[in-house]
């Protein structure tokens, strides 16, 4: 049995939760669970990201002190992270008084890589970054991202010269100790790390008070990257601890717009730290509504809340892990969700339980022996790759298989021609088969494999009161 990390992105408390913090958590909890079939121990990250001016802002605009703000908007994301099923260990949030003691460490444990200097230059508050002068042009001053011109800043930072340590990241990238996922992403990396600065790592007080304070110095505070990356780490214990027990992690989900800081200034730190790099960073794509990104302005963002109270979480579950590409970005629209719950969902797999449970209980049929489940090599090949919407389209090619073979085996004719014998073993082999799918599908929609293996494998087969998945 192995010892197995998995993290996700932690997500800023100054706004509701959304599609993409979604992606996050179903993906990483895919792999956790996957990891677990295969008898590992899994420690699974969650958390949020408290501190930063978007968030004292916010709390400003409602007129609430920050402290409970924060508190309040942690929460929901906690209940959110509840709602998707997610089957996570740890929970942290940066306002831990743990993690923030633990961060300045962490910064002293730098200080060799890290420097003083006046910044004259461009940042978009959005993205909470700093803007290089070929970014500023080639985006015309306007962050694509939120709409808005770039700021000009003249300030006195700390930076984390992140030229130590670009020759070691690439060796790691490019020999695959840390693999970029997917390879066009690493691609982009390698480029992105050629051209990449040293990196803000402060604020001066005067611009921003809400967060870690620097060590030793009162007119700064830490700027987002060393307070919100170390969370990885500051969980585990580092570095009050050995952690050499669950890092290096063995798969960090992150979405595709946050990926550089994760494959640039992560290393970077860890590397400054003496730590080995994540074995897998996967960078995920965005969900597009109608062929668009999603964006306020335009008025087509999608509530992850009510795609979950239409038809469930496992149909949420379902749509997201199977039509939404792992790695690329993808389309969703209402009219795509209803067509995949209706003749997906209920039609392949609700359909399928529905009519074996039915031809069992009439035909007395009971499973001699408690089944064995196991995973094949085309599945198990996908899911190491982590190419987990091929995977979820492997197993359901398995589920379409046995309503094929229902079809031609047609047992309702082996009982009308009195072929009792032939009937019970044709009936214990599909109900077997439907079993052994279900396992590998129980990593994607666990509420509805665990319904199934109630209904199955629990003594007397009976069929569902209800449909698994009544259609509307």
């Amino acid at each position: 049995m192995n010892k197995v990390y998995v993290t996700t992105a932690i997500p800023y408390v100054n706004g509701a939760p959304h599609i993409g913090h979604a992606m996050d958590y179903c993906l990483a909890d895919v792999y956790a669970r996957y990891r677990r079939l295969c008898g590992d121990e899994v420690k699974f990250q969650a958390g949020v990201d408290e501190h930063g001016n978007k968030i004292f802002q916010k709390s400003k605009e409602l007129g609430l002190p920050v402290a409970d703000y924060v508190k309040e908007n942690a929460e929901k994301f906690m209940d959110f992270v509840e709602k998707l099923g997610v089957s996570y260990t740890d929970f942290i949030r940066t306002t831990d008084v743990d993690h923030e003691r633990r961060c300045q460490e962490i910064w002293r444990r730098l200080s060799d890589h890290i420097y003083k200097a006046k910044y004259e230059g461009w940042y978009c508050s959005g993205c909470e970054r700093f803007i290089t002068q070929k970014e500023y042009d080639e985006n015309n001053g306007v962050c694509p991202d939120h709409q808005k011109p770039y700021e000009k800043l003249v300030e006195e930072n700390y930076y984390l010269r992140i030229a130590d340590f670009k020759d070691q990241i690439r060796g790691a990238i490019e020999s695959g100790e840390m693999s970029v996922l997917p390879e066009f992403r690493k691609k982009e990396v390698l480029k992105l790390l050629e051209e990449s600065p040293d990196v803000s790592v402060s604020r001066s007080v005067e611009q921003l008070t809400w967060g870690v304070p620097v060590p030793d110095d009162d007119s700064q505070v830490m700027y987002v990257w060393i307070d919100a990356l170390s969370n990885y780490i500051t969980i585990l214990g580092y570095p009050d601890s050995d952690i050499s027990e669950w890092w290096p992690a063995a798969a960090q989900f992150v979405g595709k717009d946050i990926l550089r800081f994760h494959a640039i200034i992560w290393p970077a730190m860890l590397i400054g730290l003496g730590l080995p790099l994540p074995k897998v960073l996967l960078s995920h794509g965005f969900v597009l509504a109608d062929g668009q990104k999603m964006s306020k302005s335009i008025g087509n963002v999608v509530d992850p809340i009510e795609v979950l109270d239409r038809h469930g979480l496992d149909a949420f579950r379902y749509y997201f892990l199977r039509h939404v590409d792992t790695f690329a970005d993808s389309d969703f629209t209402w009219e795509k969700f209803e067509d995949a719950y209706n003749n997906e969902l209920a039609n392949d797999l609700g359909n399928l339980v529905q009519r074996l449970a039915t031809l069992a209980m009439k035909n007395d049929v009971k499973l001699v022996e408690e089944p064995k489940f196991e995973m094949d090599a085309g599945y198990v090949e996908l899911m190491d790759k982590f190419e987990f919407s091929k995977a979820f389209d492997y197993a359901w090619d398995k589920v379409q298989n046995l309503n094929k073979r229902i079809d031609e085996e047609k047992p309702w004719a082996l009982a009308k021609n009195g072929e009792t014998a032939k009937l019970q073993n044709c009936l214990r082999d599909l109900i077997c088969g439907l079993l052994n799918v279900n396992y590998m599908l129980s990593p994607f929609i666990p509420g509805t494999t665990e319904k199934i293996f109630e209904i199955f494998a629990g003594g007397d087969i009976k069929p569902p009161r209800t449909p698994l998945f009544p259609k509307h």
